[in-house]
């Protein structure tokens, strides 16, 4: 016997090995299902190519940016003000593979073919799960060019360079450049969420340009090669695309005061600035500001349900895989009665959860041609955007909590999870702000609820407790004068309803009626693993398992 055999401790046993690469496409049956169930014609090699690499690849960049933040340089050693902000090369990576699979762009690019709105909304699921921070100037990205179109009299490479699908992060003119990437500053100190307190000014020149004077208090993605942003004119609350490097190579004039040391979101940055007569151009209308705004608001919000749902899916996919290979008490942690009911739970959350976001993609995709998708897509995307945001971060705990205390450990991903979690449902507007907004849209825009009831009344007579729930749903209208107060509940409600409906209509009948029963029938806690006795387990928990 060796000196090491004789003095060992222990030999390592009863763990499981780390998660292998895998295809985040083809081996997700969840996502190709839900994808499946609202586009028909699927760009297959599209998917699985980009699956391949996110699973592998970009996993990998993903824990090397989080674990190496962003850092900021005011001045390079000469003391010129720079502002430079600068990313670990796990970043570039990130952005660069995502920037050519068009996670950024493919519903623009693909934009005459139907159902470019849900690819695209599977690759940011995708590319989400590997990391959540570069979804930031990605889905800011992809949104502005909804702006952009506001705005004829730009040069058309803005939009053009948008879509390019290159990544280049050099700090030259956008003109220059082979593709670019646009971030957003909306918010400042005294206002946050209500805009229209916005103090920053803009004063128009000899030459159409605006100067900026002002501050943000968030301004994502400051390396971006152009914000847009909101600022008071002469005419009122306006917006206008303001670009980091002028035409003559030289820096606007924005100053970035100092970067946000935030929770979680480690690998993008987040920045608080000062515009001291920064150069920028008006978009859409003097005066008409939140219009334009609310054309990008709606896909970022999109995207807010759809990071949120990744988070959920890539949680799940690691509490599956620790329970499948450790054992205690004398058998597998999958096989105990108690830790399936809290799998088959966060199953069931995250099949209901993709259903909703991938209907919401397909709405927003058929929104110019069908006034009921536009109407749906209107209000869904509130309804949707508050719940799935709020479930996750009780969600992503619990996963870890399959984990024990590995699950609290940064060696793996859940605590990045974690910390991730929180953001989503206070970036683009907090709950509140979403219960409000489904207000706004019922008193002012009646065909939403319309077109709401209209999706609900498809599953009608599918399942008693869904019946029952959709009932309860249309008299809970009746109290208008107590409508804000319970906006919570309601909207609660109506997030529950709509995923109850697209699950019993999507085919899946141990699925459907396991959440019929435990959250609209009512037959559960107040956390997840309190699902009743009779659901069948095995077979749910069976959905959310990697295909080999």
């Amino acid at each position: 016997m060796s000196d090491s055999d004789l003095y060992a401790t222990h030999t390592v046993e009863n763990q499981p090995q780390v998660l292998l690469p895998y295809n985040l496409w083809s081996a997700d049956r969840m996502l190709v299902h839900a994808v499946q169930q609202n586009h028909s014609d699927l760009p297959t090699s599209t998917l699985t190519d980009f699956g391949n690499i996110a699973g592998d690849q970009l996993m990998n960049a993903g824990e090397l940016a989080n674990k190496n933040k962003p850092h900021f340089q005011p001045f390079d050693r000469y003391g010129r003000r720079i502002d430079n902000v600068e990313f670990h090369p796990a970043y570039h990576e990130l952005m660069g593979e995502a920037m050519t699979a068009q996670v950024h762009a493919y519903s623009w690019k693909n934009e005459s073919t139907t159902g470019s709105h849900v690819i695209r909304a599977a690759l940011l699921f995708m590319h989400s799960q590997a990391d959540a921070g570069t979804t930031c100037p990605l889905t800011m990205t992809h949104a502005g060019v909804a702006a952009l179109r506001n705005a004829p009299d730009l040069p058309r490479y803005w939009a053009d360079k948008v879509i390019s699908g290159e990544y280049d992060p050099r700090s030259i003119p956008a003109s220059q450049k082979r593709g670019i990437t646009l971030g957003m500053g909306m918010t400042e100190k005294q206002g946050g969420s209500d805009v229209r307190r916005n103090t920053t000014r803009a004063d128009i020149q000899a030459d159409g340009s605006y100067r900026i004077t002002g501050h943000k208090f968030f301004f994502s993605a400051p390396m971006c090669d152009a914000h847009l942003i909101l600022a008071q004119s002469t005419k009122g609350l306006s917006c206008f695309l303001l670009p980091r490097i002028l035409e003559d190579g030289s820096l606007n004039h924005v100053r970035i005061q100092r970067l946000k040391d935030k929770l979680g979101d480690w690998s993008n940055a987040s920045s608080e600035v000062e515009f001291q007569g920064a150069t920028a151009h008006l978009v859409g209308e003097e005066g008409r500001g939140v219009p334009v705004i609310i054309d990008m608001v709606s896909l970022t919000r999109l995207d807010c349900m759809i990071g949120s749902t990744s988070l959920m899916r890539q949680a799940l996919v690691q509490a599956l895989h620790h329970t499948q290979h450790r054992e205690a008490f004398g058998a597998k942690l999958i096989e105990q009665p108690l830790m399936k009911n809290v799998l088959a739970d966060l199953t069931l959350e995250v099949a209901a959860s993709l259903a909703l976001t991938m209907r919401v993609a397909r709405a927003v995709d058929l929104a110019k041609a069908n006034q009921h998708e536009a109407h749906l897509s209107r209000i869904a995307t509130a309804i949707g955007k508050y719940w799935i945001c709020k479930r996750t971060p009780a969600f992503v705990n619990e996963a870890q909590e399959c984990l024990g205390g590995i699950g609290y450990v940064e060696e793996n991903i859940l605590p990045r999870l974690y910390r991730q979690a929180p953001l989503n449902s206070i970036w683009e507007g907090s709950a509140n702000v979403q219960c409000l907004d489904v207000l706004r849209a019922l008193r002012k825009e009646p065909e939403a609820i319309n077109a709401l009831f209209v999706e609900l009344q498809k599953a009608v007579g599918k399942n008693s407790a869904y019946d029952k729930h959709i009932e309860n749903l249309k008299a809970a209208f009746d109290e208008q004068e107590t409508l804000e107060i319970r906006s919570r509940l309601l909207v609660e409600q109506m997030a529950l309803a709509l995923q109850g409906a697209l699950l019993l209509n999507a085919d899946d009948k141990d699925m459907a009626e396991a959440f019929c029963l435990a959250r609209l029938g009512k037959q559960q806690g107040l956390v997840f693993g309190t699902l009743p006795a009779s659901v069948p387990f095995d077979e749910i928990i069976q959905r959310g398992k990697l295909e080999n």
